[in-house]
């Protein structure tokens, strides 16, 4: 397993997320979401993903499979001398079938996968506005790629938006499948099926 403080920075914290900490992780997924993703989806897609294909699964908070990432800022602190932890990225990966979606997905795959034979499922990585383009969703995905890889898997899968294509090209994932997924509001939502070996 990673150090839980490792950081490349010198000011990002890596932790394993909390139940304490799903109200300020939905509220960081939807800054996410909203600032970041504008640029490939319109905002009728933006407003039907939310909650359902993009957002949190507590499911793998229960597994201990979610991080969370935090920075020190002296600004948000009254007292001059301390500084609060402000949530800024969050991701994960999964030992179940869940490719993508948060709690209200229409489609859970719960069952476990073997890590000698299934892929894990790196899940729901997100970055505030603020803090993109700084590295810190490939902090992330090495965060949990290491993590996996430590549970024994050697192969990854994801579901990527069409946002995060980019940086997981980059990262070293090939995309394998365009799935057009059906939200309530009638929109679809374009997600690119992505493979790596670890």
């Amino acid at each position: 397993m990673p150090d839980s403080n490792a950081n490349s920075s010198g000011r990002w914290h890596i932790r394993v997320a909390q139940e304490d900490d799903i109200p300020e992780l939905h509220a960081l997924i939807e800054a996410s979401i909203r600032g970041l993703q504008a640029g490939d989806y319109s905002p009728a897609q933006i407003e039907g993903a939310l909650g359902t294909v993009l957002g949190l699964d507590t499911q793998l908070i229960r597994d201990q499979t979610y991080y969370i990432v935090e920075v020190s800022d002296p600004l948000g602190s009254r007292d001059a001398k301390r500084s609060v932890e402000r949530k800024v990225g969050c991701g994960g990966w999964s030992k179940r079938k869940t490719l993508f979606g948060s709690d209200g997905a229409a489609t859970r795959e719960p069952e476990l996968l073997d890590p000698a034979r299934d892929a894990a499922k790196i899940r729901a990585i997100f970055v505030h506005p603020d803090f993109a383009r700084q590295g810190l969703g490939s902090f992330i995905l090495a965060h949990v790629e290491a993590a996996a890889v430590a549970a024994g898997f050697r192969q990854f899968e994801m579901g990527s938006t069409l946002t995060g294509v980019p940086l997981y090209t980059l990262r070293g994932y090939t995309p394998v499948e365009r799935v057009e997924v059906p939200m309530k509001n009638g929109e679809r939502l374009p997600v690119i099926k992505m493979t790596k070996p670890a």
